[in-house]
């Protein structure tokens, strides 16, 4: 009671001083307050306890579900997606490469030369004897100076860059790490050529040499346009390989300089003496242009389960060319490989027949597994077939080791006389049904074994 008095005092002397509040006033005001407590209620709010087990399994059942939503996410863009899209925009499937067949002339024999019918004997011609001065003022009229030279060689130079449309420089691209761990890449090229445009994509022959273990491939065109390329198949065979690169990454106005090289024929009996052009890397650097002729066209290239023909010119170029031999019609005839070349032959440019080598783009372009049977074989001569009484069919020169004509039983030796009830007369009709094989095909040969006949079931293998 007395705090209470004090209090009251207190508050009676602050309404009697200057503050606008009279002291009787002051003082009624003082009784109507409400007396102070000292003690006096206070909460506190204390939190819930946390159920950690309730709390635990509400975290493991969201993340299950996010999960479980991730995974049907993932199925739904990966499979659904790619079904929808071709539901809605169907995509156009790639044509199929097919290079027509070669008719080869068949010579005219004696007895065809004979007709029934009554042919008008030829007019009667005088012969001309010509004097010594009459035939050098002939010749003094016939003059070839250095502009019909000229015009010659421009006539070159502009077929040439026609054909150079077909032709392409591939550069390999292989990144690596010095000892610093700084990153560095490695670029190695070869030429090739557009060998086909199957509505996708263009493909293009190259030497498989330059793009070992290659990182990125990049394709450049006759106009220097630039672009990514991807890798179809590789023949270890030839050592050649088929690139693709699609038709979305080029542009229009590349499209319409580029062309498609025009495949020829190496089987041509007048190939030899031929003039032909060197196109592409011929001296080891792209872009680069040599003239020559056939000197050779005899040999084949003993290769397993093959039979390609070799082309000798009289260019002397790099031994790591590489590019295309043509005509002077601007017809494909060969693609050079000089690692064939032997050694006494220097560094004259040499090339795999195109005729040979075609069934082989084919299935290269077409990303098609070619079937193995592993053999080296040759036509049996007709010598030997006249005077040692050999059936006419494949003779077998060497079997490869391990391969499935191996496990099958073949000797070298042997002669294939028949594949599948398919009469084999030449090495050729024999690599004509591989072509037509696919690996794991069963091929049921009838071969001849020192003069008796034998059959024998092989199953054919990937190269």
């Amino acid at each position: 009671m007395a705090e209470w008095n004090k209090e009251q005092n207190v508050i009676e002397q602050d309404a009697g001083q200057g503050k606008g509040i009279e002291p009787k006033a002051a003082k009624e005001q003082a009784e109507y307050m409400p007396p102070m407590q000292s003690d006096f209620l206070r909460e506190t709010i204390k939190q819930k306890p946390v159920n950690k087990k309730k709390l635990l399994r509400r975290t493991l059942i969201t993340v299950v579900m996010a999960v479980v939503f991730g995974l049907v996410a993932c199925f739904t863009f990966l499979v659904l997606e790619p079904v929808i899209s071709n539901r809605l925009y169907p995509e156009e499937e790639a044509e199929e490469v097919r290079f027509p067949e070669e008719t080869v002339a068949e010579e005219m024999k004696p007895e065809d030369m004979i007709v029934e019918e009554e042919v008008p004997p030829p007019p009667e011609t005088v012969p001309v004897e010509l004097e010594d001065e009459q035939i050098e003022k002939l010749l003094s009229q016939v003059q070839f100076g250095i502009e019909d030279y000229q015009m010659l060689y421009e006539e070159l130079a502009a077929l040439a860059q026609k054909t150079g449309r077909a032709v392409v420089t591939v550069t390999s691209v292989v990144s690596d790490v010095d000892w610093l761990n700084d990153i560095y890449e490695n670029e190695a090229s070869a030429s090739g050529i557009i060998v086909a445009n199957n509505g996708k994509a263009v493909l293009i022959l190259v030497s498989a040499g330059a793009l070992s273990d290659a990182d990125s491939i990049i394709v450049t065109f006759c106009d220097q346009a630039k672009v990514n390329a991807e890798l179809v198949q590789k023949d270890a065979t030839t050592g050649l390989a088929v690139l693709s690169v699609p038709l979305v990454s080029i542009e229009e106005e590349t499209m319409d300089v580029i062309d498609i090289a025009k495949l020829g024929s190496s089987n041509n009996t007048k190939l030899l003496g031929t003039p032909v052009m060197a196109l592409g890397s011929p001296m080891g650097v792209s872009g680069t242009v040599c003239y020559g002729m056939v000197t050779s066209v005899g040999t084949v290239i003993d290769q397993p389960d093959s039979a390609y023909k070799s082309i000798v010119t009289d260019i002397y170029g790099s031994r790591n060319a590489t590019g295309i031999l043509t005509d002077l019609n601007g017809m494909v005839l060969g693609i050079i490989d000089n690692m064939n070349t032997s050694n006494d032959m220097g560094n004259l440019l040499t090339a795999y027949g195109v005729t040979e080598l075609k069934r082989t783009i084919e299935k290269m372009s077409n990303d098609q597994e070619r079937a193995y049977l592993g053999i080296h074989g040759a036509d049996v001569p007709e010598e030997a077939i006249e005077e040692s009484a050999i059936p006419v069919g494949t003779y077998i020169k060497e079997i490869e080791m391990d391969s499935p004509a191996m496990n099958a039983g073949i000797q070298s030796g042997d002669v294939i006389t028949q594949a599948n009830e398919i009469p084999i007369e030449s090495y050729n009709d024999l690599l004509n049904v591989l072509y037509n094989a696919k690996p794991e095909d069963v091929l049921d040969v009838l071969l001849v074994r020192q003069g008796q006949e034998v059959n024998v079931q092989v199953t054919l293998g990937r190269r």
